[in-house]
């Protein structure tokens, strides 16, 4: 087979504590999933989980040990961090049930869902897809993906994210409106999800702006750490 132009090289994730890397397939990430922070983006209660989506190469790999670099996007004034659960997919299947669900879960890794909140907030006034805002170049800042079997009660996981050194983000996995069984439940319904699929499973309150220089220190407990500077 031949090709008018090289293709891209496959994004990947690396494995702690293994040579082998994680194909990235797709980026599914849910909104408003926690209940606090959907009351600060002035919304209430357990709404049906609807999700978006960001190109494999919007990844950022950080690392274990290592900080990462991502350039303060253009066209915004208004660049938010959103810490979150990353669920990689290992099996695939389509209306899976919350039931069977964590049986086709690989690992975990730690991600940031950076937004251009100034433009998504005008897209939604606008009552056009807010893309721009969310699925810009290196918008998914993600550390090593520690497989299932190694992550711990990741369920009630602490989940933070510090900038500058003063916390943020402080939050535990355990609420999730949707949790992560409910959440593959839902989006496989819709997607027939793939082996290389990553879900952001959404963000605690406490997101914030950040500008060029800053540095985020994020983590979800027994995943490690996300290190990420703002250039």
């Amino acid at each position: 087979m031949s090709f008018v132009f090289s293709p891209s090289p496959t994004v990947s994730v690396p494995v702690l504590g293994s040579p082998s890397r994680f194909p990235v397939h797709r980026i599914y990430c849910v909104g408003r999933n926690y209940e606090e922070h959907a009351k600060e983006m002035g919304f209430t209660g357990r709404e049906p989980p609807f999700f978006f989506l960001k190109p494999a190469d919007a990844i950022v790999v950080v690392d274990a040990g290592q900080t990462g670099s991502m350039p303060y996007p253009s066209q915004t004034q208004n660049l938010h961090h959103e810490i979150e659960l990353v669920v990689a997919i290992g099996k695939g299947g389509k209306n899976i049930q919350a039931a069977d669900a964590l049986s086709h879960i690989y690992g975990y890794a730690v991600g940031l869902d950076m937004t251009r909140r100034d433009l998504q907030n005008d897209m939604k006034k606008q009552g056009r897809p807010w893309c721009i805002g969310k699925a810009f170049d290196h918008s998914a800042p993600i550390g090593p993906i520690t497989p299932a079997a190694q992550a711990g009660d990741v369920m009630n996981a602490e989940i933070f994210v510090q900038v500058n050194g003063k916390d943020r983000q402080r939050s535990q996995v355990s609420k999730l409106i949707w949790n992560v069984a409910e959440t593959i439940e839902h989006l496989s319904a819709a997607w027939e999800l793939q082996p290389g699929d990553l879900i952001y499973t959404g963000t605690p309150e406490g997101v914030a702006a950040v500008v060029s220089g800053d540095t985020l220190v994020g983590g979800v407990a027994g995943l490690g750490e996300l290190r990420v500077r703002v250039a």
